[in-house]
């Protein structure tokens, strides 16, 4: 029943500063290249020599020194004048000094690799009274100036702490939230040490929430986040040391740490895998994992195309417009030919004289695509977003990308039925999709009950007719108990449905395996990027989840 299609198309593809403290050794070196040198109009000689080629150790040594010394002696005029960006620089370095509170500025450099220059970074800070020691490595880089031939400092806020990306500032003070003792739907309490795949998640909920709770702040030296474009792609701020202690607020979670606790073991020690889980009836966010467990939240925020996983829409959507049902004749054909491009199959199979449900069961793609000429370009995008919630503005108390199902047309629409073209989703996103067949309608996810700040959860505008949603639940059924789920779906009770999924990306040897199922009123969903098929590799971290609970 493995008939995962491959996804492609024959003949193509769709595709600071104050006080100074001693002096400092900077590393020795000589001039072990001699530069090029050409004249203005490029033709070498002349008064107006411009160097050229790579900086040299010399150059180096003497930038590097002369900036580190103008830094830590005070001058950040003169430092900034060293680099490409001298106004922004500048700012920067005047602001260790009034934000940061950085006093006593200390620099001492390490060996250079080629222009780059790592060097330790050791101040006081001192907020009114409050005063501790901090150091860091970081890093700056000598390049050469293109119209002048001068070496000079590349301008990047990491220069003065590794942490800094563009737009974000250090600042010392009272912290802007309290601490928060963050703790699951039965009280257990959730920490970072216990759960390390929380951590950016707990970050996110102490920076939205921490000061409706009972805590107070305390003074911290933390990263103060630039805000971003797109409230997916929001970091928290970063507490980076701690001056006095705040008093932690109690914040409940919607979270289940037993649920939460399998979550984890299921995707630790892959490469990368992402996993999440909701409570259908409620939308309530039970579980989020990543592996690795520091860095990127791919199970909230990513961006992937959700491959067959996506056909839970595309059924619901066939079926709503009365092109199908699950007893109906429905052949899942070699080949297919859409706007041109020709679609076929994994390993050329297909299913002659089959039903819908046996298509669906065993993910035949172009039983799906087939279906693109009695569609509209607009159709699934409405199914996605009116029925299943996609692509609407969730709310759910920390940063989430909520789906994205973009109007396509010809080929691109066609790819959208089996969930490559321009579809995205995230983990959360396709446990949500199970999660609406379960309950019968959508019910957007959340991590923090809406009462706290009185925030209006996304609500989709309609529901999927009788039909259809028992319908879908039949597919589903059908596909954990003897379609591409029934292995990883082996023994589980209760009430049950699931979906599988492969979704190709170019340039990577293997899909990107997908699975999404629901057991009674617990949904959820992993991605396993780059492993394969869905059923073997993202059906074991969804079984383990819904078998905890």
């Amino acid at each position: 029943m493995r008939r995962e299609v491959k996804y492609g198309l024959i003949g193509g593809s769709v595709a600071l500063v104050a006080g100074v403290v001693g002096g400092f050794t900077l590393f020795g070196g000589s001039d072990e290249s001699p530069q090029e040198v050409r004249s203005a109009d490029g033709k070498g000689g002349g008064a107006s020599e411009v160097p050229t080629g790579p900086v040299s150790a010399k150059e180096v040594q003497t930038t590097s020194q002369e900036f580190l010394t103008a830094w830590q002696s005070g001058d950040a005029a003169k430092a900034a004048g060293l680099t490409d960006d001298p106004e922004k620089c500048k700012t920067a370095l005047e602001a260790l000094g009034k934000q940061a509170r950085f006093s006593k500025v200390a620099l001492k450099p390490g060996a250079p690799t080629g222009g780059k220059v790592p060097y330790t970074v050791a101040a006081q800070i001192d907020y009114k009274g409050t005063k501790a020691a901090y150091s860091y490595r970081t890093s700056a880089t000598v390049q050469r100036d293109k119209t002048t031939g001068k070496p000079q400092i590349a301008w990047q806020p990491a220069m003065l702490h590794p942490g800094l990306a563009k737009g974000d500032q250090l600042r010392t003070g009272e912290a802007e939230a309290p601490p928060i003792k963050a703790v699951d739907r039965n009280g257990a309490a959730l920490t970072p040490e216990a759960h390390p795949a929380l951590a950016g998640v707990l970050d996110s909920l102490r920076d939205k929430y921490g000061d409706k709770t009972d805590g107070k702040p305390g003074v911290e030296l933390f990263i103060h986040r630039a805000k971003s474009a797109k409230p997916a792609d929001q970091l928290p701020d970063k507490t980076l040391k701690v001056l006095s202690k705040g008093t932690p607020g109690t914040l409940k979670t919607t979270l289940d740490a037993k649920l939460q606790t399998a979550a984890e073991r299921a995707v630790k020690g892959k490469k990368s895998a992402s996993a999440a889980a909701v409570k259908p009836s409620t939308g309530e966010i039970l579980a989020l994992a990543n592996s690795p467990e520091k860095g990127f939240n791919l199970a909230t925020q990513g961006s992937l195309a959700p491959g067959s996983t996506m056909k839970i829409v595309t059924a619901a959507m066939l079926m709503d417009k009365g092109l199908t049902s699950p007893g109906k004749a429905h052949p899942c054909p070699k080949y297919v030919t859409v706007g041109g491009w020709k679609f076929q199959n994994l390993n050329k199979s297909e299913i002659k004289n089959g039903t819908f449900a046996q298509s669906f069961a065993a993910s035949c793609n172009n039983a799906f695509i087939s279906q693109a000429k009695h569609l509209r370009d607009d159709d699934l995008t409405k199914e996605a977003r009116d029925v299943f919630g996609i692509g609407l503005n969730w709310q759910t108390g920390i940063p989430t990308f909520d789906g994205a199902v973009p109007v396509q047309s010809d080929a691109q629409m066609a790819a959208s039925l089996i969930g490559q073209g321009g579809v995205r989703m995230n983990p959360l996103n396709v446990a949500s999709l199970s999660a609406t067949v379960r309950a019968g309608s959508f019910h957007q996810p959340y991590i923090v009950a809406p009462s706290l700040d009185n925030r209006t959860l996304a609500k989709a505008a309609r529901t999927m007719k009788p039909s259809t949603l028992s319908g879908l639940k039949s597919l589903m059924k059908l596909t954990a108990t003897s379609g591409t789920a029934a292995e990883a779906m082996a023994g589980v009770s209760g009430d049950i449905g699931a979906k599988t999924g492969s979704a190709e990306v170019d340039n990577q040897k293997k899909p990107n395996a997908w699975f999404s199922a629901y057991r009674d009123d617990v949904a959820a969903a992993a991605v396993v990027p780059a492993s394969g098929h869905g059923g073997s590799n993202a059906g074991p971290v969804v079984r383990a989840i819904l078998t905890a609970g």
